[in-house]
C-alpha cells in the first residue's frame, strides 16, 4: 500500500490572493476554490503539476523545495541536474560549464539525470520489445501525469511503465554504484518542476526515494550564473548523448525510444484529451505514449526561470556538442540493479462523496438533482470551476446553491416581487399609521 501522508509543493499565500478566480479553470483536477475573496487548495486533488503558479496574476501559488544550504547536512554532495538545466544559460553552448559550475558552489560530485535517462530508455525498448503489455504503454517519467492518472483515469493504471524515473535512477546509480563506499553521502535534484519535488516527498511506486533533496532550479540560477562567469576551464566534462539531454522537451523521451508507434503529448490539458481518448479506446494502435504535464515538456516547468521557447533553443545548441555521444547500458547489466517499481500504485478518487457506498450513492444522486438546477454555464462565479464541482460543494456542505450569481439573481428577483405584493395587501391601519408618520414629519420641518 502507499503511504497515507501525502506531500504538496505546490502552495497558496493568501495574503497575495485576490480571489481572481483565474486559477480555478485551468486546474485540471479542480482542486481549487475561492471562498470569500480568497483561494484555497483541496489536498486530496492537487497532483502539484503547477498549472495555478503558471496562471495565477498575483503570484499567490508557490512551489516549495530546498534551500541550497540544506547540502550542508551531508559529509559528501552529490548533484543530479535535470537535462532541462542545460537550457537556462542561453549563452552556455556546454554543459560542462554548468557541471563545472556546480562543483564551485559546493557539490563535491555530478551526475547527470540525463544519463539515466539513457538507461531508462534502453529498459523501456526493452519493454516494448517484448510486446507483451497493455497498449499503449505511457511514459511514467512525469509525476503529475501519474497522479492525474491515478486521479482521473484509474483505468489506465496497467498502461503506465513501471520503471523508475530518470531523477529516482541517477540517484540510485550514485549511492549503490558509484559512491557506494561513502558515508553520510546526500543525493540533490536540480528540479524543473514541483511535481517532482512531491514525487521525492510522496514516492510513485517505491516507499521512499533515494534523493535527499531536492532544489529548484530558480532556486540556484543565480549561485550558478556566477559561478560560470568565473569558469575559464571547465574541470567536469558531460558524457551523455543527445537522446538523454533530449528528455528535456517535448519529443525528447518519444524520439530516444524510437518506437515507431509512439506519439508524444505535452500540456496538461492537452495530456487530458489524449487520456480520454486511450480511456475511450479511441487511440489502440499505439505503442508507446510520451505525456509530459508542462508545455513544451520539462522545460516549461515552472521552477525554471528561461523562457520555455529560449530554453528549448539553448538546448538545440548543447545537443549538437553532444549529437556523437552513444548510448550506454553498462549500468542495466550491473547485478542486483534493478528499476522496476517495487510497489504498486492504486487510484486515488478525488469525487469521495462519503466512505460508506450506500450514503455515497444517495449523495450522487442529490447531486446530480442539484447539478441539473445550476444553469450550466461553469462560468466560475461562484468561485468553483464548473457547476457540477458546485453541486458536489453543496452536498459536501462546503456551499449553498445561492452561490451561484444567476440563482442569487433569480431568488432577489423573487425576495423583490414577494415585497412588493406583501406591501399591496398591507392593512389599512398600517397604512393610515404610515401616512401619519409622514404628515408629522412634514409639520416638524416646516
Amino acid at each position: 500500500m502507499e503511504k497515507k501522508d501525502y506531500y504538496h509543493s505546490v502552495t497558496l499565500d493568501e495574503s497575495l490572493c485576490r480571489g481572481c478566480t483565474n486559477c480555478i479553470s485551468n486546474c485540471p483536477t479542480e482542486a481549487i476554490r475561492v471562498r470569500d475573496g480568497k483561494a484555497y487548495i483541496i489536498t486530496d486533488r492537487c497532483i502539484d503539476c503547477g498549472e495555478c503558479i503558471r496562471s495565477c496574476p498575483s503570484l499567490a501559488k508557490k512551489a516549495v523545495s530546498d534551500p541550497l544550504d540544506i547540502i550542508n547536512k551531508y559529509d559528501f554532495k552529490v548533484a543530479i541536474p535535470a537535462p532541462s538545466l542545460y537550457g537556462q544559460f542561453k549563452e552556455v553552448e556546454r554543459p560542462e560549464y554548468i557541471l563545472s559550475a556546480l562543483l564551485e558552489i559546493g557539490f563535491d560530485d555530478v551526475y547527470e539525470v540525463a544519463r539515466a535517462a539513457e538507461i531508462v530508455t534502453i529498459a523501456t525498448k526493452k519493454m516494448i520489445e517484448t510486446n507483451n503489455y497493455p497498449k499503449p504503454l505511457i511514459s511514467s517519467s512525469c509525476p503529475a501525469v501519474v497522479r492525474l492518472i491515478q486521479a482521473r483515469f484509474p483505468a489506465l493504471i496497467d498502461h503506465v511503465i513501471q520503471i523508475q524515473s530518470p531523477m529516482e535512477v541517477a540517484a540510485r546509480v550514485v549511492k549503490k554504484i558509484i559512491h557506494k563506499d561513502k558515508k553520510n553521502i546526500g543525493v540533490f535534484f536540480i528540479s524543473p518542476c514541483p511535481a517532482k519535488v512531491t514525487a521525492v516527498r510522496s514516492p510513485i511506486g517505491d516507499e521512499s526515494s533515494f534523493v535527499d533533496g531536492i532544489i529548484g532550479a530558480s532556486t540556484i540560477y543565480l549561485e550558478l550564473r556566477t559561478a560560470i562567469k568565473k569558469i575559464k576551464n571547465p574541470t567536469r566534462y558531460s558524457n551523455v548523448s543527445a537522446a538523454g539531454i533530449g528528455w528535456a522537451h517535448s519529443d525528447g523521451e518519444s524520439n530516444a525510444i524510437g518506437a515507431p508507434k509512439s506519439i508524444s503529448v505535452d500540456g496538461i490539458q492537452q495530456v487530458i484529451k489524449v487520456l480520454e481518448q486511450i480511456e475511450n479506446e479511441d487511440i489502440d494502435d499505439i505503442d508507446f505514449v510520451e505525456a509530459m504535464a508542462c508545455p513544451g515538456g520539462c522545460v516549461g516547468g515552472t521552477l525554471n526561470v528561461e523562457n520555455t521557447f529560449i530554453a528549448r533553443s539553448a538546448l538545440k545548441r548543447v545537443l549538437k556538442e553532444n549529437h556523437n555521444a552513444v548510448l550506454g547500458d553498462e549500468i542495466l547489466k550491473k547485478p542486483g540493479f534493478d528499476l522496476s517499481w517495487t510497489q504498486e500504485i492504486y487510484s486515488k478518487p478525488i469525487m469521495k462523496l462519503d466512505e460508506d457506498i450506500e450514503i455515497a450513492m444517495q449523495k450522487m444522486e442529490k447531486l446530480d438533482i442539484i447539478h441539473k438546477e445550476l444553469p450550466g454555464l461553469d462560468c466560475g462565479s461562484c468561485g468553483a470551476p464548473t457547476c457540477r464541482a458546485l453541486a458536489e460543494d453543496i452536498v459536501r456542505g462546503y456551499a449553498e446553491k445561492s452561490d451561484c450569481i444567476f440563482i442569487l439573481k433569480d431568488e432577489i428577483r423573487e425576495v423583490a416581487k414577494r415585497m412588493a405584493t406583501l406591501e399591496k395587501k398591507m392593512p389599512s391601519v398600517f397604512k393610515l399609521h404610515e401616512t401619519e408618520q409622514n404628515e408629522s414629519s412634514k409639520t416638524i420641518n416646516d
